[in-house]
C-alpha cells in the first residue's frame, strides 16, 4: 500500500519534473519540450534505458523481515574497513521506501530496473528453510514495478553472501555451487511468473580479485590461491544455477553480468605488455572463456587444474540468453613482481586523460572496444550494459535539482558509444545507468556518489540530478519518435 510519506515524495518529484526538464533542456541546448536533446544518441527502437542498484548498497533494514547478516555486514562493521566508517545498516532505506523509488523511476520514464536479491534475506542461513517474509519484499517490489510499466531484471548475487555460508568456507567451498542453485531455484519459484530476465552473478572477477585477493572488499581474504578458488567456484555456481533454472521454467531469460574493460600496458616495455595480457585474463577472459568456450584462458589452465573436476567445464559452458556488461573505463597495467594478481599491477594513466572523482579514466570508446571484442571473439551475444556511470563530487541540491553536468556528459558520451557499437554490428539491446540512487559505495562508504538521484542520508530525501532529467528527456523524446 502506498503510504503517505511515499505519496508526498512522489507528488513532489512529479511537480518538479516539467520545470526541471525545461531547465535542463536550456542548459543542454535542446529543442523545446517534445524534441530530442541536441545531439541525441542514434539508438534503435526497442533499445531499453533503465537504472541499476544492488541490495546491500540500498536496502538497509538489515535486521528486518528475518534477514540475517551477510559478509558485507560483517566487513563494514569491522573497524578500519570502510573509508568513512559507515555501513549498509540503513543505506537508502529502500526496503521501506521502495514504492516511492519505483514511482520516481516511472515519473522519469525509465523502462527497466536491474536490482539484486539479497541471499541472506531469502535464505538467512544460506541453505535450508526459505524466509517467506524476505520474498514478500521482492514480491511487493516486482508488483510495483510491473504496475508502473517498468521491466524488472533481477540479479541473484551481488556480493552479499550469507555470513553463515562464509563460516562454511564461502566461495572456497565447492559445495557452494549447489547451495547457489538451491537459493536460485527457491527465489525463481516465487518470482519467476513475473520476472523473466535473471542474471546469476554480478562481476565475479571483481568479487574474486578485491574480496578474495586484495582483501579490501568483503570477506577480506587475500592471496593468489584464495582468488583462484573463489573465481572457479563462482564460475561453477553460475553454470549450475543456469542449468537449474532452465530446468525449472522454460520461459525465463537467463544470463550473468561481467565487468569488462580494455586493458592496456602502462608502457611498451615487454614486461608491461606481458603483464597487461595476464591482467586481461584475470579481469576479462577468466569469465568469458569458460562461459563461451568451455576452457580457461591460455596459460591459466594449470592454475585452475587442481580445482577442476570432471564435468566442471561443461557445467560452466551454458547457453545464455543475454550477457550483462558493467563498463566504467580502461585500466593501464605494469609488471609488478610483488603483486599477488599474476605479477600485474596498476600503472599510471596517460597524461591528459579525463578522470572521475575516483580517479578512474574516462573512455567511451573503450565501451565500443569491449563490445566489438564480444562480437568478434565470443559470438556476438545479446548484451545489455547493466552498469555504467561515474562518481563526481556533486553540489548540494538547489531549486529541487542537483546540477551534475560532468555526469550528464559522461552518460551522453557512453550512450553515443552504445549507438556506435550497434552501428558496428554489436548485439547491444539496452543501457542501465549506475546508479539510480546515491548509495553505500562498498569500501568507500557514503562519501562517494554515483547516483542519478541525490540521497540525503540523514533525512533520506531524494532529489533528482540533472543527469536523471537528461535520461527522462531522452526517453520521452524517443517514445515520441523524435530521436534522430
Amino acid at each position: 500500500m502506498l503510504r503517505r510519506r511515499d505519496f508526498l515524495a512522489a507528488a513532489a518529484a512529479t511537480a518538479a519534473l516539467p520545470a526541471l526538464s525545461s531547465k535542463l533542456a536550456a542548459q543542454a541546448g535542446a529543442s523545446p519540450a517534445g524534441a530530442s536533446p541536441a545531439g541525441a544518441p542514434r539508438l534503435p527502437p526497442g533499445f531499453l534505458i533503465g537504472a541499476s542498484t544492488s541490495a546491500y548498497q540500498i536496502e538497509g533494514a538489515v535486521k528486518e523481515g528475518g534477514r540475517r547478516p551477510s559478509i558485507w555486514d560483517t566487513f563494514s562493521h569491522t573497524p578500519g574497513r570502510i573509508a568513512d566508517g559507515t555501513n549498509g545498516d540503513i543505506a537508502c532505506d529502500h526496503y521501506n521506501r521502495y514504492a516511492g523509488d519505483v514511482d520516481l523511476m516511472a515519473q522519469m520514464g525509465l523502462q527497466a530496473y536491474r536490482f539484486s536479491i539479497a541471499w541472506p534475506r531469502v535464505m538467512p542461513q544460506g541453505t535450508g528453510p526459505v524466509n517467506p517474509a524476505g520474498l514478500d519484499f521482492y514480491d511487493r517490489l516486482v508488483d510495483r514495478l510491473l504496475a508502473r510499466g517498468i521491466l524488472p531484471m533481477a540479479c541473484l548475487y551481488h556480493w552479499d553472501l550469507p555470513q553463515a555460508l562464509q563460516d562454511r568456507g564461502g566461495w572456497h567451498n565447492r559445495d557452494i555451487a549447489s547451495w547457489f542453485a538451491d537459493y536460485a531455484g527457491a527465489t525463481v519459484a516465487r518470482l519467476g511468473d513475473r520476472v523473466k530476465p535473471w542474471a546469476m552473478l554480478n562481476e565475479p572477477s571483481v568479487h574474486a580479485i578485491f574480496g578474495h585477493g586484495f582483501g579490501n572488499h568483503a570477506p577480506g581474504l587475500t592471496g593468489w590461491e584464495s582468488y583462484v578458488s573463489a573465481q572457479h567456484h563462482q564460475n561453477l555456481a553460475q553454470g549450475t544455477g543456469i542449468a537449474a533454472l532452465r530446468a525449472l521454467r522454460s520461459d525465463l531469460k537467463l544470463g550473468t553480468v561481467f565487468s569488462l574493460q580494455p586493458i592496456f600496458p602502462a608502457s611498451q616495455a615487454a614486461e608491461d605488455v606481458a603483464a597487461a595480457g595476464r591482467f586481461d585474463a584475470c579481469w576479462n577472459t577468466i569469465n568469458l572463456d569458460p562461459l563461451f568456450h568451455g576452457r580457461y584462458p591460455a596459460g591459466f589452465e594449470p592454475v585452475f587444474a587442481p580445482l577442476v573436476r570432471a564435468g566442471d567445464m561443461a557445467t560452466i559452458r551454458q547457453r545464455i540468453d543475454f550477457l550483462g556488461v558493467n563498463y566504467y573505463g580502461p585500466s593501464y597495467i605494469r609488471h609488478d613482481a610483488n603483486a599477488f594478481l599474476a605479477q600485474a599491477g596498476y600503472g599510471a594513466v596517460p597524461p591528459g586523460t579525463a578522470l572521475t572523482a575516483l580517479g578512474w579514466p574516462i573512455s567511451p570508446q573503450g565501451l565500443v572496444q569491449v563490445m566489438t571484442r564480444l562480437r568478434d571473439d565470443y559470438g556476438n551475444p545479446a548484451t545489455f550494459i547493466t552498469e555504467n556511470g561515474a562518481c563526481y563530487d556533486d553540489p548540494a541540491p538547489a531549486g529541487g535539482v542537483v546540477e551534475d553536468p560532468q555526469r550528464t556528459a559522461y552518460i551522453r558520451a557512453h550512450l553515443d558509444a552504445c549507438a556506435e557499437a550497434i552501428a558496428q554490428g554489436c548485439a547491444l539491446n539496452g543501457y542501465f545507468v549506475w546508479s539510480l540512487l546515491d548509495n553505500f559505495e562498498w569500501a568507500e562508504g557514503e562519501r562517494r556518489r554515483f547516483g542519478v538521484t541525490h540521497v540525503d542520508f540523514a533525512t533520506q530525501a531524494r532529489t533528482p540530478k540533472a543527469s536523471l532529467l537528461y535520461l527522462a528527456q531522452l526517453i520521452k523524446a524517443r517514445a515520441g519518435g523524435t530521436t534522430p
